[in-house]
């Protein structure tokens, strides 16, 4: 049974280009696979048409960038490059000086190209959530664990952890709501390098994996965690959209309630 609203909607991000910087909108819809529109619409490829993110080049994290989504433009600055004021679609030298070898921009404005292709849904975490995991780290704040963490959907919600409510078991799926978009929580988001890395100069901070580790499994709520847990690198939840969403749209302020855990096969997205 569906519970009231316990939770809003604080803080939404997309991220034109996947693997740069974010932009922070005040409303956004879903579109065709259930992730949100603008979000990591362009994507950087190689001439061999491998990724070229942050999983794999870390000179991306040292990238700054700022994208109008009305217009289709981008601003690109680096260190040690003239910056780039202009179409995102003609970028491409840009970023291929600034690599140092041959890339391109592709763009699929009907879904993107999300980090997780089954579960292609916004990423959702808690504010209080970000601030507990930059407590464990001296230096890091709430604003630089976002950036490490890199979510879509930010929750003002009541205790730290609070959206591992939004998932169960590895056979099931959490429904919920925000506003009038309904989503079915999947998984605990398994974590790449990319947050183990300063986000502006792709450093690796050391220890932060071990810390993170040892931090999370102490914290972890004794509710938590279904059968996902085989190791303790996840935060963050990955969603799917079913079908009958997309086109519906999410406005910072709009509420979350928590409705059924049901078969992951029933998900329809």
């Amino acid at each position: 049974m569906t519970t009231g609203p316990v939770a809003t909607l604080e803080r939404i991000a997309v991220y034109p280009v996947k693997s740069l910087d974010p932009e922070f909108v005040e409303r956004t819809a879903v579109v065709e696979n259930g992730g949100l529109s603008g979000d990591r619409e362009y994507a950087i490829f190689d001439a061999d048409g491998n990724y070229v993110n942050g999983k794999r080049e870390r000179s991306i994290h040292r990238i700054r960038s700022s994208v109008s989504l009305a217009d289709e433009t981008i601003r690109l600055s680096a260190p040690d490059c003239e910056d780039y004021h202009g179409p995102i679609a003609d970028a491409d030298d840009w970023l291929s000086a600034y690599f140092g070898y041959d890339v391109e921009l592709r763009r699929d404005p009907a879904g993107g190209f999300p980090d997780d292709t089954t579960a292609s849904g916004p990423t959702i975490i808690s504010t209080a959530t970000l601030e507990q995991a930059a407590s464990w780290f001296d230096g890091i704040d709430t604003d630089e664990m976002r950036r490490r963490l890199r979510p879509n959907l930010e929750l003002d919600a009541p205790d730290p952890f609070w959206e591992d409510h939004l998932f169960d078991s590895r056979e099931t799926s959490v429904e919920f709501t925000i506003g009038s978009v309904s989503f079915a929580g999947i998984n605990p988001c398994q974590r790449c390098a990319v947050p183990t890395r300063d986000p502006d100069s792709g450093e690796d901070t050391p220890g932060f994996r071990e810390t993170f580790v040892t931090k999370r499994r102490e914290t972890l709520p004794e509710w938590s965690g279904g059968d996902w847990f085989d190791h303790d690198f996840r935060l963050m939840v990955n969603t799917v959209v079913p079908e009958a969403s997309w086109g519906e749209s999410l406005t910072v302020g709009d509420h979350v309630a928590v409705g059924d855990v049901v078969p992951v096969d029933a998900v329809s997205g």
